[in-house]
């Protein structure tokens, strides 16, 4: 790749990243806001919170991790300061991929309309129990981390032995431990979180199609606000499933190692890891009311010191 079309992408990445920074500091400003004002915030506002904080915290730590590779190249693979930066970045990395699949799962169980028992009595029990689903995300994502960093601390260490089984170099051993290791347990760990996603996804989709059965065989036309409020949460959760998907591919395949540090397509690839973190805050705030009434406010503050 040329030299003047990495930069590119590597300053589409900064604005990316910066974008995003911008969004999530914003979701957590209005709800920080909105939880001192009224000493409590509802259950999708606090998951809600959670996964603004953790995005926002998540790629501060992408791009400190990124700008130190940018000015040692050389030793970012093997050095301590890979094992740093990936301590924090996969416990946000995990935390925010729990997050994401509990606002889908509290957002289909607000809308949906099934009259199944078990159904009903977790919409009942959910909302009470955020809290505990949002420390059991934290305390799998410490675990998850753990793993890793064993991981990469085998790498470190095996950088400075020099000693591998068999009569392997240090590549092929750091490359059969990314293959055996770090991309079935990046595969495991996320597919979890994102199972739990694609159901609620299958849910809703089920909930409106019986919907509109009923409304049909009861002569109704199909724009009823019940209707209306299925369909918009589809597109919104579809919206996020689209980015939600390219990051679990991008991370699973990442993990593999095809894109490695010394690769020409890093900087794409980075954005593309980092895409559903940048755009997805700029749906939640458009698909929120009170987040749409903050940056309605925020605009007019700023068109007023402008006139001023």
């Amino acid at each position: 790749m040329q030299p003047a079309v990495s930069a590119f992408f590597m300053l589409l990445f900064v604005l990316l990243c910066v974008l995003g920074i911008l969004a999530n500091g914003f979701i957590v400003l209005v709800l920080s806001r909105e939880r001192m004002r009224r000493g409590r915030l509802l259950p999708s506002d606090v998951i809600l919170l959670s996964l603004g904080a953790s995005r926002f915290c998540l790629q501060c730590i992408g791009m400190m991790n990124n700008f130190y590779y940018y000015l040692h190249l050389e030793e970012y693979s093997t050095g301590p300061a890979r094992q740093f930066f990936g301590l924090h970045w996969d416990f946000l990395n995990s935390a925010t991929f729990w997050f994401g699949s509990w606002l889908s799962v509290l957002f289909c169980m607000k809308i949906a309309s099934f009259t199944h028992p078990t159904f009903l009595w977790l919409r009942w029990r959910l909302p009470g129990s955020v809290p505990w689903l949002l420390g059991a995300s934290l305390l799998i994502s410490f675990l998850v981390t753990l793993l890793f960093f064993w991981g990469n601390h085998a790498v470190y260490q095996g950088f400075l032995i020099r000693k591998y089984p068999g009569n392997m170099t240090f590549q092929q051993w750091s490359r059969r431990l990314e293959i055996h290791y770090f991309l079935p347990l990046k595969f495991i760990t996320l597919s979890v979180p994102c199972s739990v996603f694609l159901v609620s996804i299958a849910l809703l989709i089920n909930s409106l199609r019986r919907h509109r059965g009923r409304m049909r065989r009861s002569g109704h036309g199909l724009q009823d606000p019940s209707s209306q409020a299925h369909t918009r949460a589809l597109k919104s959760l579809v919206s996020f499933l689209i980015l939600y998907a390219l990051s679990f591919a991008s991370l699973v395949i990442d993990a593999a190692g095809f894109f490695c540090s010394q690769s020409d397509w890093y900087w794409p690839w980075q954005i593309l890891i980092y895409l559903c973190t940048s755009v997805h805050p700029y749906i939640l705030i458009l698909s929120n009311l009170r987040l749409r009434g903050g940056c309605r406010q925020l605009l007019l503050l700023v068109r007023g010191s402008q006139l001023a």
